[in-house]
């Protein structure tokens, strides 16, 4: 059994499918980040960042001890290390699906979490922050839609990846990253075939539910850091 610790975000949303995906049974324990509980101490323990997700495998493949994992990109290399599933196993795939997914955690996700922070939830409308990071979400949808021009199918290659599973939750927000997809037809496609995987649609509904409409102010504020 695993044990995911989750929110109903582009990265929680990378565990919730990796799970669905390799069949894995996993228990779904909520940290409701707009009210800070990502900075308890217990979560702390686990995910020292106060990020989620996080995950403990309670029967870990060795026979010890729990295992905990937190960071999206090691959580996805992990569970495809115990599943044997989504990592390929030549030296070459491997490295193609690791570049993609380090682009990933590295670019994509952290950059399109800024343009959507400064279009859409900044106290103070900074043009050149909104600006910049547009900017910077159009050239990574330009890197991957050459990628995917390149390769024909999916991110890393020919086959389905913890690549594309790590990239995935994150296009879902195109319409509120200001992203025209006409613009980026390799990524419209791939995004169309992905999200038709059973275990996509699976893994995305978690949360959806629970998640509120509007973030009150001072959810924001806990979001964004302030005054802790």
């Amino acid at each position: 059994m695993i044990d995911l610790y989750f929110a109903a975000t582009p990265n929680g949303w990378k565990a919730t499918i990796m799970l669905e995906e390799c069949g894995l049974p996993y228990r779904v324990i909520p940290v409701n980040i707009g009210a800070g509980e990502q900075f308890a101490p217990d979560f702390l323990a686990i995910s020292p960042n106060n990020r989620i997700p996080a995950i403990v495998d309670t029967a870990p493949g060795d026979g010890g001890a729990p295992i905990s994992v937190f960071e999206s990109g090691a959580i996805l290399s992990y569970l495809a290390e115990k599943a044997s599933r989504f990592l390929p196993d030549d030296r070459r795939g491997r490295i193609a699906a690791t570049e993609w997914l380090m682009w990933q955690v590295g670019g994509l996700g952290p950059m399109l979490g800024q343009n959507g922070h400064f279009r859409l939830y900044a106290p103070d409308r900074i043009a050149y922050a909104v600006d910049r990071y547009a900017r910077e979400a159009d050239r990574l949808y330009g890197v991957l839609d050459r990628q995917l021009e390149r390769t024909g199918a999916y991110v890393a290659g020919a086959d389905y990846t913890i690549a594309d599973i790590a990239c995935f939750p994150w296009i879902i927000t195109h319409k509120a990253q200001g992203i025209d997809m006409t613009r980026f037809p390799n990524v419209a496609r791939w995004f169309a075939e992905i999200r038709e995987r059973p275990a996509v649609k699976a893994g995305t509904a978690v949360g959806r539910m629970a998640r509120p409409e509007e973030i009150s102010a001072d959810a924001k504020r806990t979001l964004m850091g302030i005054d802790r």
